[in-house]
C-alpha cells in the first residue's frame, strides 16, 4: 500500500509531511487477551477530530506482532486517508523489525519512525550505521530516524549519533525522509545542527512541543512530532499552523494559555525518565483520556501511574482552561468503549 518508491520517498515526505503527528497507544479488552478495536477506531477519529497530520502507532506495550499488524490495519481503515500512520520499528531484534515493518507495508502504514532495541549496544557508529542500513534495505516505507539520548549512544559520540554518520546515513540511504532530531536532549543544539546540515535534504523536526512550536516561529518547520501531544487536545495543531501561516503572536498566545499543563507534564516526566531512561506509556494514554480519548488498560510488564501524577496532569490542564474530563481516574483503566 507503499504510496511512493523507495527513490521518490523523500520527495514525498517534502510534499505531504505537513502538520502534527502525535502518539496513539493501542487499547485493550477489560481481560487483557485481546485488542479493543472500537477503542482503537475510536483514538483515530478523534487524531483526525483535533486537526493531527498524523500519528505514530506505539508498539512500546507489550503487543505481540500479529496484534501489531492487525492494529495498523484498523488504524488504516478507520483513517481512510484523513490520517498518516507512522509506524513504531521499536520491536526486539532487528530481524523482527524488518518482519514487522514489511507486514505493516502491506497493512497500511505511511512512514516509520526506527527505534533501536534495548538489547542493541552499539560501541562504534559502524555499528548503527550498519544496524539502520539493514533495516532501511528492507523497507520501502520513509524512515524517520531518531537521535535521542534514549539509545545510550553517549558512549559512541557526546551527541549520541555522530553528526558525520548522520551525515553519511542520509547520503548512503535515500528512504531516510526525516529527522527527529533530539540530539544533545535538553538542549536544541542537535536540532540546530540538523536544520543548518539538512533541512534541504530532508524534513528536519523537533517533536517536544515547548521548545518546537518556539522553534517553528524562527524556521520554516512544516512538520512536528512525534510526541504526546494530545495531552493538550487541539492545541498544539492549532499552534503548529498558525506559525507556519506567520501568525507568531496568535500561536504564542495559546502557548502561554496552556504552559500551567506543560509545566504539569514536564514535572511528571521528570520524576521518573531521568532514573528509568523509558516512556511511562501509562502516563502518555492517561494524558489523552484527560483529553477525551479512549483510555483503558495496559498489560503488563508495564510502568504503574499513580496519584500524584494523575492530580497533576489533571490540575495542570484545568489551569489552562482546557476543560479535561470530570469522570473519577478509576474509568481511566476501564476506557471510554470498553469490550
Amino acid at each position: 500500500m507503499v504510496r511512493y518508491g523507495k527513490n521518490e520517498a523523500r520527495a514525498w515526505a517534502r510534499e505531504n509531511m505537513r502538520g502534527v503527528a502525535n502518539v496513539v497507544i493501542p487499547s485493550f479488552s477489560r481481560d487483557l487477551k485481546r485488542l479493543n478495536e472500537k477503542g482503537i477506531r475510536f483514538d483515530i477519529r478523534k487524531e483526525i477530530e483535533y486537526g493531527f497530520w498524523g500519528t505514530l502507532l506505539v508498539s512500546e506495550v507489550a503487543i505481540t506482532v500479529p496484534e501489531y499488524v492487525q492494529f495498523t490495519q484498523w488504524a488504516h481503515d478507520e483513517a481512510g486517508g484523513k490520517l498518516a500512520l507512522i509506524h513504531h520499528a521499536a520491536f526486539n531484534t532487528l530481524e523482527e523489525n524488518i518482519e514487522v515493518v514489511q507486514a505493516t507495508e502491506k497493512a497500511g502504514a505511511d512512514l516509520v519512525l526506527l527505534s533501536y532495541p534495548a538489547n542493541f549496544y552499539a560501541t562504534t557508529s559502524k555499528q548503527i550505521y550498519d544496524y539502520t542500513k539493514a533495516f532501511c534495505d528492507a523497507t520501502r516505507l520513509g524512515v524517520i530516524i531518531f537521535p535521542v539520548p534514549l539509545w545510550g549512544f553517549e558512549r559512541v559520540h557526546p551527541a549520541g549519533m555522530d553528526p558525520e554518520l548522520v551525515k553519511q546515513m542520509i547520503k548512503d540511504i535515500p528512504n531516510i525522509v526525516a529527522i527527529k532530531a533530539e540530539s544533545g536532549m535538553p538542549t536544541v543544539a542537535g536540532f540546530v545542527q540538523a536544520w543548518k546540515n539538512h533541512s534541504n535534504d530532508v524534513v528536519v523536526t523537533f517533536p517536544v512541543e515547548a521548545d518546537g512550536i518556539p522553534l517553528a516561529g524562527l524556521v520554516p518547520m512544516q512538520f512536528m512530532g512525534t510526541s504526546d501531544s494530545e495531552y493538550y487536545g487541539n492545541s498544539v495543531p492549532r499552534m503548529f499552523k498558525m506559525m507556519n501561516e506567520g501568525k507568531f503572536d496568535d500561536a504564542m498566545k495559546i502557548f502561554w494559555q496552556i504552559h500551567p499543563a506543560r509545566m504539569a507534564h514536564k514535572f511528571v516526566a521528570a520524576s521518573y525518565m531521568s532514573a528509568t531512561n523509558f516512556i511511562n506509556r501509562h502516563i502518555w494514554k492517561y494524558e489523552g483520556w484527560l483529553s477525551g480519548f479512549n483510555g483503558g488498560p495496559l498489560r503488563q510488564p508495564t510502568m504503574k501511574i499513580v496519584d500524584r501524577h494523575m492530580k497533576v496532569l489533571r490540575e495542570g490542564l484545568q489551569k489552562s482552561g482546557l476543560n479535561p474530563t470530570t469522570d473519577p481516574d478509576s474509568e481511566y483503566f476501564v476506557g471510554r468503549n470498553p469490550v
